[in-house]
């Protein structure tokens, strides 16, 4: 449910100005353009704007962000449109601020290990360019074919390598960001150590467009790694591949990525994509994607010799051991390809628990339960290695009412579950719009001030990206 508040309608004077600013092709009001930006990838949710901005710079994101400040209209930053709480979605109208003309990276420092570029890049686009210097942009979500890095920033994104390397917010050193009166700040330094002050770049990270709207960002590299090793897992019991996942790190291994995979999540993936062949035993009940990488290859194989010998301790079917680039690239591609070929299937939910990572088996077990009791089925997948598990709740042949009643009553449960662990209900999605009634399972009253209070000081106005979060 979204709270009514009383924003203006825009008016002929107010698409005068915003010509002004803009010119008439970046202001876009076709039926199709407000269909198009009053959706992303989050179920089948759907919020229209009343109109579409297209900014090329910082200057006009000022002017527009100023004037709206002053003459209460709301404003929600579009990215890509690939987030998954429904971050993007104008759920009170107003404006739908799109970033993809601010499309540049702007320099890539080869002796500092660092690159500036503006939101509106693609994440895969920018991680190519580093790459060709020999340098390495780990954060890598399922998306990153099509989601923007300005997008990642505002969410805090992880994706498989973040186990070894870290999340985005690991590799931000500056932003510059526009405040909701207009005002053009950077945020920081770029520098790798900064004691001065409170540090308002890490407060911008995963604030999902809610105090500024970000115009560039500077991001810390680091070199290539030289090679890789694949290997794909399965287990007879979903548990024992959650209880794997500790083990691994407790007998000294860590993985460059470490995700999990439960039977269905194959099943429905391979036909999905129709030209993968990975042969599932019958009693398989779900699988580890488990890569290694660096510079020296010997080291590699010793880690290998290591994983099977944890394995042995638990119940595993045939270990594949990826022999090629195009077989690597093959396993790769059904775990990117996992949410695609739910979504092939049927409406769905996708949560984002995690949980410290000894606690996935409780976790997963409880999953299933709630499932059983509420009647729904999920499929589950993610990055084990972070405790981040992903639940896709499956609507298929539910009813509108418990699809709208009962699934959320069995969330509720599993996020109560999630917190007992002491873990978090999102990982790397954020909140948005869909997970905002379960946050008073994490936050006391307390907490929730604090964070009003911070989205209050710098949106006095409290027009950017409005019915987020809180």
């Amino acid at each position: 449910m979204i709270s009514a508040r009383a924003f203006k309608k825009i008016d002929a004077e107010d698409l005068r100005y915003f010509t002004g600013i803009l010119g008439e092709n970046y202001l876009l009001s076709d039926s199709g353009s407000i269909e198009k930006y009053g959706e992303d990838e989050t179920e089948d949710l759907s919020f229209p704007p009343d109109l579409v901005l297209r900014p090329a710079d910082p200057q006009q994101i000022s002017a527009i962000l100023s004037y709206c400040s002053k003459n209460n209209i709301p404003v929600t930053p579009r990215g890509a449109g690939s987030g998954l709480a429904g971050g993007s979605l104008p759920v009170h109208g107003g404006i739908s601020l799109c970033t993809s003309r601010l499309n540049r990276i702007l320099h890539i420092d080869e002796k500092n290990l660092q690159l500036t570029t503006e939101p509106g890049v693609i994440t895969e686009v920018l991680q190519n360019a580093a790459a060709e210097k020999g340098l390495f942009y780990p954060p890598d979500p399922s998306s990153r074919g099509m989601c923007f890095i300005g997008g990642n920033v505002s969410n805090n994104s992880g994706g498989p390598k973040a186990v070894k390397y870290g999340v985005v917010k690991d590799y931000v050193l500056n932003l510059e960001v526009v405040l909701p009166t207009g005002e053009i700040i950077w945020t920081g330094a770029d520098v790798l150590k900064n004691a001065t002050g409170y540090n308002l770049t890490q407060l911008m990270v995963g604030s999902e467009g809610t105090l500024a709207v970000i115009t560039k960002i500077v991001l810390r590299l680091i070199p290539m790694p030289r090679f890789n090793l694949v290997m794909l897992v399965p287990f007879r019991k979903m548990e024992e591949a959650g209880a794997a996942v500790s083990a691994i790190f407790r007998a000294g291994i860590t993985p460059s990525c470490l995700e999990f995979m439960e039977r269905t999540a194959l099943d429905w993936v391979i036909p999905y994509l129709g030209d993968v062949a990975v042969s599932v035993e019958a009693d398989v009940e779900a699988h580890l994607l488990v890569e290694v990488d660096g510079n020296q290859q010997e080291i590699l194989y010793q880690d290998c010799e290591k994983l099977y010998e944890v394995l042995n301790a638990f119940d595993t079917g045939e270990i594949l051991f990826a022999d090629s680039d195009a077989q690597k690239a093959d396993l790769w591609r059904l775990r990117r390809n996992v949410a695609h070929a739910v979504k092939s299937k049927s409406i769905y939910k996708e949560e984002d628990t995690v949980v410290p990572r000894a606690h996935l088996p409780e976790l997963l077990a409880h999953i299933k339960a709630v499932g059983k009791e509420y009647g729904f089925t999920s499929v589950c997948y993610g990055h084990a290695g972070d405790g981040n598990v992903h639940v896709n709740i499956i609507k298929g042949e539910l009813s509108d009412h418990d699809w709208q009643f009962r699934v959320p009553e069995g969330i509720r449960k599993i996020f109560a579950k999630v917190v007992e662990l002491r873990g978090t209900i999102s990982g790397e999605h954020g909140i948005g719009v869909v997970q905002k009634p379960y946050m008073n399972i994490r936050f006391s009253e307390t907490e929730f001030r604090l964070m009003k209070g911070i989205k209050a000081v710098f949106d006095p106005a409290g027009i950017l990206n409005p019915g987020k979060i809180f």
